[in-house]
């Protein structure tokens, strides 16, 4: 069994038993979060798609971290101008273990 939930913008392929690293949620390390929001649900073969989600279905999961992502280096410059800028960014992301799918 497996679902496709969309959090963050985004749209992650579950099954139970994964980690997934989202965008951060506003929930602290050891709780469980719900995610309502399920575009497609397959259950030994019988596929179900949402219009555009899946009604009474959910997937549940446990935050196992919060973090921020490596570092990535932002560089714009502009040759002969004497133009530089360096910039660095860390994305933050939440660790979740998917639990339990439901239907």
């Amino acid at each position: 069994m497996y679902a496709v939930i969309e959090t963050g913008g985004k749209q992650y392929r579950v099954q139970e038993g994964d980690t997934v690293f989202v965008e951060k949620l506003n929930v602290n390390e050891g709780e469980s979060v719900k995610f309502d929001k399920i575009l497609l649900l397959s259950d030994e073969g019988k596929i179900t798609v949402g219009k555009p989600y899946v009604d009474g279905s959910s997937v549940e999961g446990k935050v196992v971290e919060n973090g921020k992502a490596k570092k990535v280096i932002v560089f714009k410059y502009k040759p002969k101008k004497d133009y530089r800028n360096k910039q660095g960014h860390r994305q933050p992301y939440t660790k979740v273990m998917i639990e339990k799918i439901s239907l």
